[in-house]
């Protein structure tokens, strides 16, 4: 039985770690069908449009939570304007060259109770708390 906060946490890690599948839905190099009719068809990547990403930034729900970068949506939300090109940019280079800045890929993983026995690790599932910018990106 842990009964302090970091003992609670390692046996949370190591019952998530021990159940995660590290197998992805679809293999790499292999497209889901939903996309492949759409890139045979346009055989190109999307252009990142600046008014898309301040759209989205303008509706952000502030009543979320920040993600491990400490940013708060309501930051992001009331700076859209400014932000919007930056973050275009990125989103636009990260598409062409398939990859993610490395901070974007952290989490903030927190269990949430299901129901059952609380001193059951199997009860909880795990919550993974993202950086906002990755989830507009998204």
């Amino acid at each position: 039985m842990a009964t302090k906060d970091g003992e609670k946490a390692e046996v949370l890690k190591a019952f998530f770690a021990s159940v995660f599948n590290s197998q992805t839905s679809c293999p790499q190099g292999i497209q889901p069908p939903e996309l492949e009719d759409r890139d045979r068809e346009q055989n190109k990547p999307p252009i990142i449009q600046e008014e898309a990403v301040n759209n989205l930034l303008c509706h952000l729900d502030t009543h979320k939570s920040m993600g491990p970068d400490g940013i708060h949506p309501r930051v992001l939300r009331e700076l859209a304007e400014e932000l919007a090109k930056p973050l275009s940019i990125i989103y636009q280079q990260s598409w062409l060259t398939g990859e993610v800045p490395d901070n974007w890929r952290l989490a903030n993983v927190m269990p949430i109770y299901k129901k059952g026995q609380k001193d059951d690790p199997g009860n909880y599932r795990p919550v993974s708390l993202t950086l906002v910018p990755g989830k507009i990106m998204q």
